[in-house]
């Protein structure tokens, strides 16, 4: 390899970070069940106090695109260093609050470090593992995520039991046990450093924020400066000599198609975390603890598939896993459509199919997309990917709780009856048809490029006659 890492040093350094994401996306979710001992400690609103959750995911996405530019001139390894140590020191300040400002500031700091984690998990699989094994490293990253979201809600609930939530600040110090490891095992050629452009950057940080406000709190005045500043960064990246973003990379058809795939794709599979709770919550009136645990067996079968569905990546390539992967979502989505109201044990069981379907959609698009990208652009064009899929799941959770909201008084699917569960019933309809487009556009984009290239290096292998 290009780098000089060996194999073994290649399998520690995955192994490595999904235990990272783990860590990682447990943070960024117990928080949430904790919320109501935060108002009830500091009297606060809820929606006050729903800035432990909302700043961290801001900073989150913003962080990630930035992390993932400087990994283009940067060392990873140092990056990681920083970002661990920032995400631990914002640990120890939310560990030792004694007011509202401080556990914001906490969480704050935590963003502000634990942003390297999701950008490293998009550049390692790229840059150090060949394209022929880069489906199983995406796998194994994959498996962390997944088993990060199944443990967050139980640990966090186990946890707040018997301790007080400040507790929970704990859990990001075990990455700095990572370091070393990290800084012993990414030996890596740095590339050429540019000069950083930070205006360039801080607009598209504002605007991402802007974006994320307008979304959350559908306010027209963020929309508004939203839409300016991203007007501000287009002519900056087109001014001047190194941009942040070099506008060539959005030339690029191929990385620009995949950007717009995922970003659907992303959207449509956010409805099962996002709609699952509330499906539970309001048709079939499960407590909160309750719907925690009806979600764990989803995600036990994605980390246990994961590394499955990365190797099928490689050995019969993308554009086979994303298919199957399309074959479990609309299983899902077909099922949830029709028997949604009905109980939560099979719901439960239905999840199993879109969240191992949704886990192979990730791996495969991640692998084609990382293939459009040269190497000097690696790091700024994953971590773009990296952020757009926060942003599509701010966009959609905000279109399914409106339409949610709004409620429906009929049903499209003839199979349901379950009067309380119609207006589910009908968006899982309405992603069938989503899904089916996004599968057509794939195809079109990726799908038939892989074929051709499989014919062409069969040819090439055939013996002369």
């Amino acid at each position: 390899m290009e780098t000089g890492i060996q194999q073994q040093s290649r399998e520690k350094i995955i192994r490595l970070l999904a235990f990272t994401l783990v860590i990682s996306v447990m943070s960024a979710t117990m928080f949430n069940i904790v919320l109501p001992e935060i108002s009830a400690d500091y009297h606060l609103s809820y929606s006050q106090v729903s800035w432990v959750s909302s700043a961290f995911l801001l900073i989150y996405a913003i962080g990630t695109v930035i992390y993932g530019k400087l990994a283009d001139s940067y060392k990873l390894k140092n990056l990681l260093t920083f970002g661990l140590i920032f995400f631990a020191i914002g640990s120890m300040i939310g560990l030792a609050s004694q007011d509202y400002w401080m556990v914001l500031l906490g969480r704050i700091l935590q963003a502000m470090g634990a942003a390297v984690i999701p950008a490293t998990a998009s550049i390692i699989p790229v840059r150090y593992f060949p394209p022929e094994s880069r489906g199983r490293a995406l796998g194994i990253s994959m498996t962390g995520l997944a088993i990060g979201n199944a443990l967050g809600p139980v640990v966090a609930a186990l946890m707040v039991s018997v301790l007080h939530w400040r507790w929970l600040f704990c859990m990001p110090l075990l990455t700095l046990f990572t370091l070393p490891y990290y800084r012993k095992y990414l030996v890596e050629e740095i590339g050429k450093k540019e000069k950083i452009d930070w205006i360039g950057g801080g607009l598209l940080a504002g605007t991402i924020a802007l974006l994320l406000l307008a979304i959350t709190n559908n306010s027209l005045l963020s929309g508004t400066g939203c839409l300016f500043l991203f007007v501000l960064f287009l002519v900056r990246i087109r001014s001047i000599k190194e941009p942040f973003i070099k506008p060539a990379l959005f030339r690029n058809k191929g990385y620009s198609l995949g950007l717009i795939i995922a970003f659907l794709a992303t959207g449509v599979g956010y409805s099962l975390p996002f709609l699952s709770p509330q499906l539970l919550s309001d048709v079939n009136h499960l407590a909160p603890g309750l719907v925690g645990f009806a979600m764990v067996p989803a995600a036990v079968a994605t980390a246990f598939l994961g590394q499955k569905g990365g190797k099928l990546a490689d050995v019969k390539g993308n554009s086979f896993l994303l298919y199957m992967a399309s074959v479990l979502l609309l299983i899902c989505f077909v099922l949830l459509s029709s028997f949604a109201g009905i109980l939560p044990v099979f719901i439960a069981f239905f999840l199993v199919f879109g969240n191992v379907g949704q886990s192979f959609m990730y791996i495969a698009l991640s692998n084609s997309i990382s293939r459009t990208l040269p190497k000097d652009q690696s790091g700024v064009g994953m971590g773009l990917l990296a952020m757009l899929n926060f942003l599509a799941g701010a966009v959609s959770a905000g279109i399914y709780s409106k339409v949610v909201d709004q409620g429906a008084n009929f049903h499209w699917n003839p199979v349901n009856l379950h009067r309380d569960a119609f207006v589910y019933s009908n968006i899982y309809i309405v992603l069938v048809i989503l899904h089916v487009s996004i599968l057509l556009l794939y195809y079109f984009q990726f799908g038939k490029a892989e074929r051709k290239n499989k014919y062409t290096k069969k040819l090439n292998h055939e013996p002369n006659t």
